[in-house]
């Protein structure tokens, strides 16, 4: 009788970043570490703070990007958050509209969306027309389907140098992984022929 090993199979980003993603951080930096998260997810706006923390930590180590991931069975209105920050996004205020969606969660509907379109000084009639039209869906839903087949089921998510980081969130646990990914980066660097 023959058997067939136990393979463990780790999950991987299967979408490199790329330059239509929102990155955050220097393109030199030993380690990518990619978000999936969602506007509403209380999680992720814990994770938020964190991860200011943790750039500002490891500044030159370290290039953020984050993707959407909206649970919309569960925050109704994580599509269209998400599409407003795309909508930023396009007029250079992507980090800042991510910024005030964390900061101001508990609140977000339609109407409480275009107030900080608003407060970003944003054309507010112009934005709100393209999310009607749901001009940046696509985008959206590109970065969901791209989670999907990288293994992530809920927010937030990351990958540290695209292995999926199954560890906590915490800031000390983050930044264990990313400074054991980049010391794995320096010590293949100093083996490299």
């Amino acid at each position: 009788m023959t058997t067939t090993p136990f393979q463990v199979t780790i999950p991987r980003l299967t979408i490199p970043v790329g330059p239509d993603d929102h990155t955050f951080g220097p393109a030199s930096a030993p380690v990518s570490l990619v978000e999936y998260g969602d506007f509403q997810c209380p999680y992720c706006a814990m994770a938020h703070v964190i991860l200011h923390d943790l750039l500002r930590l490891r500044r030159e180590t370290v290039r953020y990007t984050f993707r959407h991931f909206p649970l919309t069975n569960v925050h109704p209105y994580a599509d269209l958050a998400a599409e407003v920050a795309e909508a930023a996004g396009v007029r250079g205020t992507f980090w800042p509209m991510r910024d005030w969606l964390f900061a101001n969660q508990a609140g977000i509907n339609p109407r409480r969306l275009m107030v900080g379109v608003e407060r970003l000084g944003l054309p507010s009639a112009e934005v709100g027309d393209e999310v009607g039209a749901h001009l940046y869906l696509d985008r959206v839903r590109r970065d969901l389907v791209g989670g999907v087949r990288s293994g992530v089921a809920g927010t937030p998510t990351f990958f540290v140098n695209g292995i999926r980081h199954d560890g906590g969130y915490a800031l000390d646990d983050l930044l264990e992984a990313v400074d054991e990914a980049a010391e794995t980066v320096q010590r293949h660097n100093e083996h490299a022929p």
